[in-house]
């Protein structure tokens, strides 16, 4: 805070010490400010304020521990987890199956699968003797660090398809060495190569009303209730409407959950109508109920979202949050159908909570609602290596019923297409609707007609964006399966072969790289080839990974190998500068280096030298000395063949002895073969001098 005390500096004397005296008079004049400003005494003048920053909030410092961990797993832990704990009927065979040092747990969600597991270690190792491990994408490459139990709960699907026999036989020998055990636990919907079933089991989840009533005959050890009161709520747990309760629902949760309800039931006296009103009242079905009652009240709505959101929290806090979330609710509904324009009458007389009704639906129906009323419904939630979240896919009940109406909405409704369009350019990319919509799309224009057919591909084939390059690949690649569109689709990837953008060029790549390729991988090659003519004076990234994609792609299938590494020999001939001997510079430099494409490229499959020399000994071999032979490869294909030649698997798998006896056969015809052969003697006759004189 600064204050000026006037445009004149040379102030009389009786003036400053009439200032003096005022200072004076508030000297002894102390006050305490928690927040705000300030200012005490006259001011003659402009006062500039400066707020800082407000205040820290008291932040809450409770310590959530974890469910899962990485590490040790604390004993008392442990303990509090097997309280409950009732064997499953499958207990005795787990414990079979983990005496071979390994045990895959199948479950459904809430089974109490981990907690099996923690029981079968605790067996073993006791409760402080068990390590939580996390989910690699690789097994195998994980290894037990002493003679403890590990678990590791909720197996990846990445890593699921990893395991086989040789893993986990090649796990459990380094388990029983250590001393170890390991559970794994994973959801039944997850894919399991075939032959890991001689270490899986199938859980079954105990009973609940076993689970209840385990929990209550531990609350007096736990020191929750009195022996008396535990007999009393075992008693009222044998009555038939708590039965009848744990029969429809049978997860070990609901037992924990009826156990909880009983022991409040003898220490407070509540109903036992009460208490199962409380049970039934937590059910998804019964939160669908009240949100569908309340859906036209802003002020009940933005109430139990407050109390869902901020729950315990106190009265004014839940006050406030519902005041500013009620206006946002009622602007969801819109304007009142009869009083358009007019803000809804309120009674003051009546309190807050007992607002009128509005006649308006603020929620919207639910999505279950909207699915149901069109047809559709959902499917059971999938479990993929591709990604690694759960997806839950919709679909339409009839089983051509997706394709129908969208060939209806896109060619018999105006307009319709280009909307789905532009919806497509404007939302956010997750990964796999390029696919779908993609495929979607191509199956819609295999029934249009008219040159406007492949011409709208054409905003989403100029992208910059590879994801939309991808669906209009996946489109051609449908398009091209109907004999009526085969010629214009190949006319159409023809002229964006040619073309100057680098996007459309990398669409036609993107095409390669999929069923049109493997489906005319000779035709693909001609287009590549056509791809990398481009003006460009430097090989662009985005053409560079596509065009190496579709490569990899025709690598997928062994047939394809010959047409591709002869096309890749020319390549290396070519003229140095141009987009074609820059692409085989690269692939050469990652064969040689690790594999092709680089790992975390885009790539079906990925090749090394190596694999070329095993596979294909003669094509790969004339590869080589061309690469030698070019002083852009050189280097890097003597320093793959000098990897190969170290590495002994390598070295007996490619025949190198005699591969390099052949080699050697052309240097006199090759100079930059000649170059690499008397380099390498160079460098043995060197090694071995020094070795002598040691």
């Amino acid at each position: 805070m600064s204050a000026e005390a006037g445009a004149d500096g040379g102030s009389s004397g009786s003036e400053a010490d009439e200032r003096s005296d005022a200072g004076d008079s508030y000297r002894d004049n102390q006050q305490r400010l928690g927040q705000g400003a300030q200012v005490m005494g006259p001011v003659g003048g402009n006062v500039t304020v400066i707020n800082g920053a407000p205040l820290d909030e008291t932040v809450a410092d409770l310590i959530v521990p974890p469910r899962l961990r990485e590490g040790p797993y604390p004993a008392a832990d442990v303990r509090a987890r097997l309280r409950a704990f009732v064997e499953p009927p499958t207990f005795r065979q787990c414990r079979k199956v983990l005496d071979s040092h390994i045990l895959v747990l199948r479950a459904g969600s809430g089974t109490g699968a981990s907690t099996a597991a923690f029981a079968l270690l605790a067996e073993r190792y006791g409760t402080g003797g068990i390590t939580g491990i996390d989910s690699p994408d690789d097994l195998s490459r994980w290894r037990p660090a002493e003679r403890r139990g590990y678990l590791l709960q909720g197996l990846s699907p990445a890593a699921a398809t990893s395991l086989g026999e040789v893993v986990l036989t090649g796990l459990a020998e380094l388990l029983r060495l250590s001393g170890a055990h390991l559970v794994v636990t994973v959801r039944s919907e997850t894919t399991l190569p075939v032959d890991t079933v001689p270490w899986q089991v199938e859980h079954l989840q105990p009973p609940a009303f076993e689970v209840a009533s385990k929990r209550l005959k531990t609350t007096p050890n736990a020191g929750e209730l009195t022996t008396e009161q535990s007999t009393e709520a075992l008693g009222r747990l044998g009555a038939a409407d708590f039965a009848d309760y744990l029969r429809a629902h049978p997860l070990p949760q609901d037992g924990v959950d009826v156990a909880e309800g009983l022991r409040d039931l003898v220490v407070f006296g509540k109903p036992a109508a009460s208490v199962l009103d409380d049970l039934r009242a937590g059910s998804i079905t019964a939160a669908r109920k009240a949100l569908a009652e309340a859906g036209d009240r802003a002020d009940s709505l933005a109430l139990m979202a407050a109390i869902s959101l901020l729950s315990e929290q106190d009265r004014t806090v839940l006050e406030k949050f519902s005041a500013v979330l009620r206006p946002h609710i009622e602007e969801r509904g819109g304007p009142a159908p009869d009083a358009a324009g007019q803000p809804e009458p309120v009674d003051t007389r009546r309190p807050a909570t007992a607002r009128p009704r509005t006649g308006r639906n603020l929620l919207g129906p639910s999505f279950e609602e909207r699915l149901e009323a069109v047809g559709a419904h959902q499917l059971p939630l999938r479990f993929g290596s591709a990604q690694r979240y759960p997806v839950q896919p919709v679909a339409f009940s009839g089983r051509h019923r997706s394709e129908a109406l969208l060939r209806c909405l896109w060619l018999d409704y105006e307009g319709m297409a280009d909307l789905m369009w532009r919806a497509l350019g404007e939302v956010a990319h997750h990964s796999g609707i390029e696919l779908a919509a993609g495929q979607a799309i191509g199956k819609v224009l295999a029934h249009a007609t008219g040159p406007d057919t492949l011409r709208q591909l054409h905003p989403f084939a100029v992208s910059d964006r590879r994801w939309r390059r991808r669906l209009v690949a996946y489109a051609l690649g449908e398009m091209v399966q109907y004999p009526a569109l085969t010629s214009a689709v190949r006319e159409q990837l023809r002229q964006w072969s040619r073309s100057t953008p680098i996007a459309l060029r990398c669409t036609v790549a993107e095409t390669c790289a999929g069923s049109y390729g493997l489906a005319r991988p000779a035709a693909a090659l001609k287009l590549l080839d056509s791809v990398l003519n481009g003006p460009e004076t430097k090989l662009e990234d985005s053409l560079r990974a596509a065009v190496s994609f579709a490569l990899s792609t025709l690598l997928s299938e062994d047939a394809n190998h010959p047409l591709v590494l002869d096309r890749l020999r020319e390549w290396q001939g070519a003229a140095p500068g141009t987009q074609h001997h820059a692409l085989a510079v690269h692939i050469v430099e990652c064969v040689s280096s690790s594999t092709f494409p680089r790992p975390g490229a885009p790539g079906e499959r990925r090749v090394r030298l190596a694999d070329l020399l095993a596979d294909h000994p003669e094509r790969a071999f004339d590869l080589v000395v061309t690469a030698l032979n070019d002083p852009a490869t050189h280097e890097a294909m003597a320093k793959g063949l000098s990897l190969i030649e170290s590495e002994p698997v390598q070295r007996r798998r490619t025949a190198f002895p005699d591969f390099l006896t052949a080699l050697s056969g052309t240097a006199r015809t090759n100079r930059g073969v000649l170059r690499f052969v008397l380099r390498r003697h160079r460098v043995r006759t060197a090694s071995s001098a020094e070795g002598f004189a040691s």
